[in-house]
């Protein structure tokens, strides 16, 4: 069987061809796992890879709780998504703990 027209990301059951003794053979990227690949797998899906790509990381958020614990988040964007199989995104979120010091905290009303 060949991948030749055909290169699957991920899982993909469909994505198949006819191999020797009547057995499907594969051209997705899992098939490196499960080791059914068609025989050109390699050479025809994993040379047209491309990983992911993700962009700068933006600022970090405000201080979730203005008085007390609380927490601040960042993103960033996903520039290139990956095809054929290459390298999956890596975080596009982080969050990290801060302290709301607001003026107004601990006074009482």
């Amino acid at each position: 069987g060949s991948c030749r027209h055909r290169c699957c990301p991920g899982r993909n059951n469909a994505c198949w061809a006819p191999g020797a003794r009547r057995a499907h053979c594969y051209c997705d990227s899992y098939c490196q796992r499960t080791g059914d690949c068609c025989h050109d797998y390699l050479a025809t899906c994993r040379r047209a890879a491309v990983g992911c790509a993700v962009g700068p990381w933006g600022p970090w958020s405000g201080c979730s709780s203005p008085c007390g614990v609380g927490s601040r988040v960042r993103s960033r964007q996903v520039t290139v998504p990956p095809r054929h199989g290459g390298d999956p995104c890596p975080d596009l979120k982080q969050r990290r703990g801060c302290l709301g010091q607001h003026p107004t905290c601990g006074t009482a009303k």
